[in-house]
């Protein structure tokens, strides 16, 4: 496309008002996963008044805008999630959450709201367009399986050459962007384990299999996974978060439910952790004479860059921002179905810093306060644009 940084950087300033609020009446009217039904129509009546080709994904609420340039080129795909999580909005505010008991505490009001800025801005240049830039908008990124799968079977990257997305990311500040090649964020799978004893009296214990103790010896017993089975150069974690069991003080409790994650970068250390888990509860449960079920849910996979998106990336990045702007990222820990799409499709997911400690941006990702400097949408629907016209002014 013709036109500098500038004028582009120009031109999303100038929309910047409209994406604060399409960002804000989507804060207030926040819909869980696969539950996103107004939100996709919102979105949809965007797209439609500007005369985008929009189609809805068969069995959901993702949506699928298709901007098609007057010169072949390739197909750039560019992704957004718009679903929000089970938080109770603690932040006051005018655009408080109107929904009781749910929020936008991740960030994803804002992803949506930054694509929409960008199809008002391939919309308005598609004369100029070089190739296809397909816009994703995506439903329960928050919630396994997974939007993305459906998206993906519906034909959101038929044909296409490269993705990109972005995370508007709070623990980064407001000004800075950050990515890596290589894995990115990690697979997370879950885990429930139900144990069954003999409850009794608690002033009589011999006569009981205590599920309590047993529970207890399985949470320490399983945090020696990473620390003596795991390669020390392969990161991993294992988390048991939630250990529910008993009901009074003198009563020893027959049953006893554990809930946990594993994080994983890689399937070999992946898989040695899933048999770990299930090895150390069957021998534990042997020796205290109690039953047990074991349920593992398989999450996403690991969200892996492709080297040379990754390096475009730099690139890209560093001539909008300034080298100063720009900074390598740890992998992290938490997962995001984007992985999906980077399986099929070279491409990179993207971190844009959105912390800023005098707006109060400064609470962690899913925490009820929960909000981020709405600036950082400018830079990143001039990162996704900068990106795919990368791409397709200079291929692979």
């Amino acid at each position: 496309m013709s036109g500098t940084n500038g004028e582009r950087r120009e031109e999303l300033k100038r929309l910047y008002p409209d994406m604060v609020k399409w960002r804000r009446h989507l804060h207030r009217h926040p819909e869980l996963s696969y539950q996103e039904s107004e939100t996709s129509r919102f979105v949809a009546e965007r797209l439609e008044a500007i005369r985008c080709e929009v189609r809805k994904v068969e069995g959901g609420f993702g949506l699928i805008a298709s901007i098609k340039g007057d010169r072949p080129g390739p197909v750039v795909a560019l992704r957004a999630d718009m679903d929000a999580l089970p938080i109770q909005d603690e932040k006051s505010c005018e655009y408080k959450s109107t929904v009781p008991g749910v929020m936008h505490a991740c960030g994803h009001d804002g992803h949506t709201a930054t694509l929409l800025a960008v199809a008002s801005y391939y919309q308005k240049h598609k004369g100029q367009l070089a190739g296809e830039r397909r816009l994703l908008f995506q439903p329960a990124e928050e919630t396994t399986p997974g939007g993305a799968v459906g998206m993906i079977e519906d034909g959101a990257l038929e044909g296409a050459d490269a993705i990109y997305g972005v995370h508007l990311w709070t623990p980064l500040p407001y000004g800075l962007v950050s990515s890596k090649a290589g894995p990115f964020m990690a697979a997370a799978d879950e885990f429930t384990i139900e144990l069954a004893g003999r409850g009794g009296h608690g002033g009589m214990p011999h006569e009981t299999v205590d599920t309590i103790v047993i529970g207890a010896q399985l949470v320490q017993s399983l945090q020696s996974i990473v620390s003596r089975s795991v390669n020390p150069l392969h990161s991993a974690v294992v988390t048991v978060g939630s250990f529910h069991a008993g009901t009074a003080n003198n009563v020893i409790a027959e049953t006893c439910e554990l809930k946990g994650t594993v994080r994983t970068f890689d399937e070999q250390t992946r898989k040695l952790i899933h048999e770990r888990i299930a090895g150390i509860i069957r021998h534990t449960c042997e020796m205290h004479g109690a039953r047990h079920t074991f349920d593992l849910r398989i999450g996403y996979p690991p969200v892996v860059n492709d080297e040379r998106e990754a390096a475009r990336f730099f690139e890209v990045a560093a001539s909008l921002f300034g080298q100063e702007g720009v900074i390598p990222s740890d992998a992290i820990m938490v997962a995001e179905d984007f992985s999906y799409y980077l399986e099929k499709v070279p491409g990179c997911f993207m971190f844009v810093g959105a912390g800023n400690d005098q707006l109060g941006a400064t609470y962690a990702h899913h925490h009820p306060k929960f909000d981020f400097d709405e600036r950082a949408m400018e830079k990143a629907a001039d990162l996704l644009i900068g990106m795919a016209e990368h791409y397709a002014a200079n291929g692979k």
